[in-house]
């Protein structure tokens, strides 16, 4: 078993140039803000997920490598290794995330994080894969009031047209959490749509017509190839969550994954929890990773 991750750190100039050059519009702080937490995914990983073989990092440019990485062990991939070039440069998660089963040598099993998701407890890899099927949990909606449930919307449209299922006005969306993909169904998937998933993937930032990595995910789903079970997760914003909860949590975990996702904050709220979080971290996964130099 694999893991993908994909990072952006919005403090590279060579990434803000790119940005604000086919954006017209200044680098963004809110998504692209670096919390310099990285290392720390990847220490969990080390920890708590001794099974995982290979771990790529998917970034834009050789520019967003961090430093302390030891590129012997941790494998890079730039956009460029597998996303068409006429889609480049490309400021789009959806975009990046259609083509991650294209990463040469990625195991047909392979764990997608984003870098906002950390393995902070033990897991085995049945809680991900068992018999050749995928472990998460799946919400039903009906409505869809925002950008975020418009694009998960699409992708269960497509998921459901792929696999041959009727449409429905209830769309389906898994938990938000590192999701388990078989590489081989997200190629089946991307050849069957792919003048859709291509045509949405040519703008260069997010919009409502997009599809999300979900579709890889709502096609198993239908396809019957889902065990619809929630995987271990807290899931804190550092908007409004609690600096002593988030914190006696790192400390002392009760699920095996947490998720800290990051909004717009005032600059005092982010150092706050930005120190917290790094307090913590060096406490409950103080020793380097392979990962590291």
């Amino acid at each position: 078993m694999d893991i993908v991750i994909t990072y952006v750190n919005g403090n590279d100039p060579v990434w803000q140039s790119d940005y604000e050059k086919y954006t017209s519009v200044p680098a963004m702080q809110k998504r692209f803000r670096d919390w310099g937490t990285l290392r720390y995914l990847l220490r969990g990983v080390e920890k708590n997920m001794p099974y995982i073989r290979n771990v790529y990092l998917v970034v834009s440019h050789p520019s967003q490598v961090p430093e302390w990485a030891d590129t012997e062990n941790l494998k890079i991939v730039l956009h460029k290794d597998i996303i068409p070039e006429e889609f480049l440069p490309t400021f789009n998660s959806n975009t990046i995330e259609m083509h991650l089963h294209r990463i040469e040598g990625l195991d047909e099993e392979f764990l997608y994080f984003n870098d906002d998701c950390f393995p902070i407890g033990h897991s085995e890899p049945t809680d991900f894969f068992r018999n050749g099927k995928i472990v998460i949990g799946f919400n039903h909606h009906l409505l869809a009031p925002n950008m975020y449930k418009k694009i998960c919307r699409n992708s269960d449209r497509l998921a459901r047209r792929a696999a041959g299922k009727r449409g429905s006005c209830l769309f389906v969306r898994p938990q938000h959490i590192c999701t388990p993909m078989l590489r081989s169904e997200s190629a089946e998937l991307y050849g069957k749509e792919q003048e859709e998933i291509r045509r949405t993937s040519a703008c260069r930032v997010r919009n409502e017509n997009n599809v999300t990595q979900y579709i890889f995910l709502n096609y198993l789903y239908f396809k019957g190839r889902v065990i619809p079970h929630r995987i271990s997760k807290r899931h804190f914003s550092v908007s409004v969550a609690s600096v002593d909860k988030l914190r006696d949590f790192l400390l002392n975990p009760t699920k095996s994954m947490v998720c800290i996702n990051d909004v717009k904050l005032p600059d005092g709220r982010y150092q706050e929890m930005r120190e917290v979080i790094h307090k913590a971290f060096e406490t409950s996964l103080p020793d380097k990773s392979r990962f590291e130099k």
